[in-house]
């Protein structure tokens, strides 16, 4: 039996082991070698998307509507694959800008505008509420189950427990304290948190370990495998409906909105950006995200429908909650170990959101909420205190407080209205609304800070009233008469049926209006209105910033002291921790000491992306204006500055395309001089090769003639037979002149060719018909290996015709003089078609091979012979051959017989022109 004590022992325990790996990140962080910068740590802490609603309600969702849980994964499986174009972009942008929020970048990028950040920090905080509510719901449910092992029995809905007994509010309580313990021990001018990128890896880890251990012992220890438990599940009522769509499985409609939800929703989430981000030690990591991302929710997701399934046969309807059914089923299956690991892959996968939440929110709370009020009202005042960083700690240890009794609260009056996935699809259609605003603003120059807030403002509107509203009227805490006919009675305002849209599940209808008026009215007040020099500058900032990055600090001038900005920067970020980033940049810029330093343009950047990192970039701008003598610029000066920067853009544009074109022009050229010493080479070869191949019949036509001529008293028997020589040597002297010629032709590309569409088995008995006469002259047996139909090939029927022939009278020269013998193959390969000239002579030696299929072989100024009767036709033949996409080779051994083969592709590959220029591939030897 699990007792209440080893349960919370068993936390206490793995929450300890996070604190020190969180603690390790950290130390090495501060050593200088990161354990987070890798790829897969950084794919991994990604994860910190699968939440509880993963871990639990998938398979609660599941069980309702099917395959209906799938596009919350489909989503951020397809807009990974644009992660390279938009998610580096946003971390090559906040970087730039020291970024540490959402709220941090859209205010940055409309003129560095706190009202605008502001408005984006409550949209953060009232839309992540019901998540972390979600979370809270998860691990108290859970933790109530398993305090009943062996028996289950679900927590009782409906009922109110009273505060000092109900333990969500404790485990909210000691959440808040662990997260203030692990994220916010120090004050990070840039944000980042190692150690707790880290434990989140770690954890996703575990949550996947724990789901696919519960998977497994379902699917193979409870059930046969997949077929099996599929198969019993097909006796399940509507069973067919939870597999199709149309069915519980949801609309085409509700699909495409959920998708289009999860797709936004995994750039929005300030968890996901404060992880993928604010987090981010090297951008090139996202590549390895782009497919190790996916293939972790593919993983986690694989038994979501086995369990489901399971559940639902085994419990009866209505008994227990499906949320519960990853946790229920080990417990009434007595598999103790097994029900304690579930509880703890739940608990990582609620503090792990908790904690990333949290923190983001935080930031963004004290950034853009509280700093701007402070210095509005002069709270600060610079005189006063030396060390701000602890203020600023200490307002986002109470953030993260506040944030977490704000998450119970919401759990106490509407949680028990919805399931865990339709809780954590509110928070999301909340995010989606920062969409317009970022996206605009990373690729629209012409988007505006009264756009970003018009649009911004009636998304939220909208979100609130159709689906944060309708919560709190099913909860009982608005009058259901809200929902059924709308305020006042009055029907077209009804809020899930608003204006008469209907047919829209509640997700659907609402991403619909809320994006409707967001996006028109950030595009229609953006168009319609003028953009500030500010906004003008850091449109251009931002949407080309992988150009831009080095002139961000163009757009200041004015007067200031050194030592007050250092003074200043100090107040924020510690002392200590300033003058340690000051001297860096005096160093960075080849100075002795921070106290050489220069009140430039430079500076200014430098110190405001300090003070960025700690109090957000719209306070920052605060309060160094009010240590520096900022002269404003003129209208003329800021848009020469832009258009400056915009020649810079221009110019550099056609310095990358005269440079691809000069590296085309220098290939070109290097091709061409390659050519030249080609021809070159052939012209020597070809004039060598004419000289050698021809020396020997014009020496035996000379020296006969001058025999005859001498000697006029001759035999008439013995003159016929020198006569019939001379005779045959002009013929074989014919023959390589027009072999010559032909060869010519073939090495200049001025042959002739004409292709179709053949049947080699005819060529082949073509030629076998021509030799016949030499066959039988010469005694040789010649077997033909031909099958009965063979795909056609393109190419000249002359030309491998005298391929043939010359490999034949090659053969016939080379085979045994007493029992000669040709065999002739033809194969069908899958891409080509080989044919095979077998022989049974003396073979040919290995160190000869390639050497019979040159014109000649020169080794300093000497000739070297190639073997005796190979003469011009196998060069001649491998061109051919090469020109129609083929290979020519031959395989032999001294004593064993040779055989020449060639293949022709199915369909040519190579362009009718020079053959020399087809690439030929080794062959064996």
């Amino acid at each position: 039996m699990l007792l209440g004590g080893v349960v919370l022992l068993t936390s206490f325990a793995y929450l300890g082991i996070l604190f020190a790996i969180a603690y390790y990140g950290d130390k090495r962080a501060d050593a200088g070698r990161s354990i987070i910068a890798n790829p897969y740590i950084y794919a991994l802490s990604m994860a910190v998307y699968a939440t509880s609603w993963t871990f639990y309600g998938s398979v609660g969702r599941a069980a309702a509507s099917g395959v209906g849980f799938l596009p919350i994964y489909l989503g951020p499986t397809l807009v990974a694959a644009l992660w390279w174009l938009v998610l580096r972009k946003m971390i090559r942008i906040s970087k730039v800008n020291r970024i540490t929020s959402i709220a941090d970048f859209i205010a940055a990028r409309y003129g560095k505008s706190s009202l605008l950040g502001g408005l984006v920090t409550v949209i953060a905080v009232i839309g992540i509420i019901p998540y972390i509510a979600l979370q809270l719901k998860a691990v108290s449910n859970s933790f109530i189950l398993l305090l009943q092992y062996p028996e289950v029995v679900m927590p009782a809905k409906g009922q109110t427990v009273e505060l000092l007994k109900d333990t969500a509010l404790y485990g909210a309580l000691l959440l808040a304290a662990f997260t203030i313990v692990f994220g916010t021990r120090h004050l990070d001018a840039t944000e980042r948190h190692e150690g707790m990128v880290a434990a989140v890896a770690f954890e996703s880890m575990v949550k996947l370990l724990a789901f696919l251990a519960v998977g497994i012992f379902v699917t193979f220890g409870l059930y046969g495998g997949f077929a099996d438990l599929f198969e019993r599940a097909a006796q399940l009522p509507n069973v067919d409906t939870l597999l199709t769509l149309g069915g519980s499985a949801g609309t085409y409609g509700s699909w495409i909105s959920l998708i289009f939800l999860s797709m936004l929703s995994i750039l929005f989430l300030p968890r996901q950006f404060q992880i993928s981000v604010v987090e981010n030690v090297n951008e090139n990591h996202v590549t390895k995200a782009i497919w190790l991302f996916p293939a972790y929710l593919l993983a986690i997701n694989i038994f979501v429908l086995p369990i489901a399934f399971a559940g639902l046969m085994h419990f009866p309807a209505g008994q227990v909650d499906a949320d519960t059914f990853v946790l229920t089923l080990p417990m009434a299956h007595r598999q103790e170990a097994l029900a304690l690991f579930v509880f703890i892959g739940g608990l990582s996968a609620a503090t792990g959101m908790i904690i990333v939440e949290t923190i983001a929110l935080s930031t963004m709370i004290c950034n853009d909420l509280v700093m701007p009020v402070l210095l509005r009202w002069k709270a600060l005042a610079l005189a006063s205190r030396t060390d701000l960083s602890g203020l600023l700690l200490a307002i986002r240890r109470g953030a993260i407080v506040l944030l977490m009794m704000l998450g119970y609260a919401y759990y106490r009056i509407a949680g028990e209205a919805y399931a865990l996935v339709s809780i954590g699809l509110v928070s999301f259609a909340a995010v989606a609304q920062f969409a317009p605003a970022m996206l605009g603003g990373m690729y629209w120059r012409h988007g505006t800070r009264a756009g970003a807030l018009t649009g911004l403002s009636l998304g939220f509107v909208v979100w609130a009233y159709t689906l944060l509203l309708p919560s709190f009227a099913k909860s009982g805490w608005l009058p259901i008469t809200f929902v059924e006919h709308g305020p006042f009675g009055i029907e077209l305002l009804k809020p899930l049926a608003l204006f008469g849209l209907e047919g829209l599940d509640d997700i659907g209808h609402s991403m619909f209006w809320s994006m409707l008026f967001n996006v028109g009215g950030y595009t229609a007040v953006s168009l319609l209105g003028q953009q500030s020099i500010r906004d003008h500058a850091q449109a251009l900032l931002f949407v080309d910033v992988f150009k831009m990055a080095s002139r961000s600090s163009s757009l200041w001038r004015g007067s200031a002291s050194v030592q007050e900005v250092m003074t200043l920067v100090g107040r924020f970020l510690g002392p200590f921790r300033a003058a340690e980033a000051f001297e860096d940049y005096a160093a960075k810029c080849g100075l002795k000491s921070s106290k050489q330093l220069e009140p430039d343009a430079a500076l200014m950047h430098f110190a405001e992306n300090l003070l960025a990192g700690a109090i957000g970039a719209a306070s920052a701008r605060v309060m160094l204006a009010s240590v520096v003598k900022e002269e404003p610029l003129g209208m003329d000066e800021v848009l020469n500055i832009l258009d400056e920067a915009s020649q810079v853009i221009a110019y550099s544009h056609k310095l990358e395309q005269k440079s691809r074109e000069l590296e085309a022009a220098t290939a070109e050229l290097r091709a061409a001089n390659e050519r030249l010493k080609e021809l070159d080479r052939l012209k020597d070869d070809f004039i060598s090769t004419v000289t050698h191949e021809l020396r020997t019949p014009l020496t035996s036509i000379r020296a006969f003639s001058e025999i005859l001529h001498d000697n006029p008293a001759m035999d008439e028997t013995k003159r016929g037979e020198f006569i019939l020589i001379i005779v045959k040597e002009s013929e074989r002297l014919t023959r390589m002149i027009n072999q010559v010629l032909d060869l010519s032709k073939l090495e200049s590309g001025s042959a002739e060719w004409h292709s179709s569409e053949l049947d080699l088995r005819h060529v082949i008995e073509d030629a076998v018909s021509t030799t016949s006469q030499l066959l039988r002259e010469n005694g040789v047996t010649l077997t033909l290996d031909l099958p009965e139909r063979v795909p056609p090939v393109q190419a000249d029927g002359d030309r491998l015709t005298q391929v043939m022939l010359n490999l034949i009278s090659n053969a016939v020269k080379f085979c045994d003089r007493r029992a000669g013998r040709i065999e002739i193959a033809l194969r069908v390969q899958p891409d080509a078609l080989q044919v095979d000239v077998r022989d049974n002579g003396i073979g040919i030696a290995p160190a000869d091979h390639d050497l019979i299929f040159e014109k000649f072989r020169q080794v300093g100024d000497t000739l070297t012979e190639k073997p005796q009767g190979t003469g011009l036709g196998l060069p001649i033949s491998r061109q051919i051959v090469r020109h129609f996409g083929g290979k020519l080779w031959v395989t032999s051994e001294l004593g064993q017989g040779a055989t020449f083969s060639f293949t022709l592709p199915l369909r040519a590959t190579a362009p009718e022109g020079d053959p020399s220029t087809v690439e030929e591939t080794e062959v064996p030897s």
